[in-house]
């Protein structure tokens, strides 16, 4: 029910913004981004995620963090990749090698800032949202997608 809610208020202030003139300063694919993220986490939320943060960035290292969600006792850092049509590559397949290196370290600053001495379990996700014209969003979540390293042997919660 709250989930629904959320969703009706994001809505009616994307179209207040839109009337208003806001979202057409900014780039087409940076609006469709933008889109998925919302819907990314409206599906979440209707999963039983609690999402803590949208869009977070650290202040000091370059990207962001699309959302921040814990599922019980787990933390989840949540990449998002949205696209308009089925491409050839899965939208999935662009969190490459570099991509999941920053994800990692905007990650680890984000777990120092968290209270407590402990280490939360974490874990990265990536959702891939296809926002096709005409139908229903279309999601693909792949749990665990990555881990906190690219070796397995360094790996400390279960690499696959």
């Amino acid at each position: 029910m709250r989930a629904g809610i959320f969703d009706r208020v994001l809505a009616g202030l994307d179209w207040i913004a839109e009337r208003r003139g806001r979202t057409a300063a900014s780039p087409a694919h940076l609006r469709t981004g933008i889109t998925g993220e919302d819907a990314a986490c409206s599906y979440l939320r209707r999963k039983g995620y609690v999402v803590v943060a949208r869009r977070w960035s650290s202040g000091n290292l370059r990207g962001d963090l699309d959302l921040i969600a814990w599922r019980g006792s787990l933390l989840c850092f949540v990449e998002v990749k949205t696209r308009t049509a089925h491409d050839m590559a899965p939208a999935e397949a662009m969190v490459d090698t570099h991509k999941r290196n920053v994800l990692r370290r905007l990650a680890r600053q984000y777990v120092r800032q968290l209270p407590g001495e402990t280490f939360p379990n974490a874990r990265f996700d990536v959702i891939s949202v296809y926002l096709l014209p005409g139908a229903a969003p279309e999601f693909f979540h792949f749990e665990s997608a990555f881990g906190w390293s690219e070796r397995p042997w360094e790996e400390r919660s279960g690499w696959r």
